[in-house]
């Protein structure tokens, strides 16, 4: 599907098709403990075990879709270690 940027706009299938293998690579990384999934362009060797999952959220994603959806996830975790480590301090956990 990365090919068709540009073009006409992913279906509706084609969009939960690339986040059902999102999902999949994603969950991936959180078995390695791998927050930030540039971490795995810089050194592959990290998640050898995700490059399969990669290679197809690749493959079936737009490239402006992996790009956002990555930087989602960074923003989103360290959202949630900010919201505890918040509560922690204040004793509402």
């Amino acid at each position: 599907m990365a090919s068709n940027e540009g073009t006409k706009p992913p279906t509706r299938q084609q969009r939960q098709q690339c986040w059902k293998v999102r999902d999949e690579y994603f969950a991936c990384l959180d078995r390695l403990n791998i927050i930030d999934p540039v971490t795995v362009e810089k050194d592959p060797s990290q998640a050898s075990a995700c490059l399969d999952k990669k290679k197809v959220y690749e493959d079936e994603c737009m490239a402006s879709w992996v790009e956002y959806f990555n930087k989602r996830r960074v923003l989103e975790v360290r959202q949630k270690q900010y919201l505890e480590l918040s509560a922690q301090q204040s004793g509402k956990k």
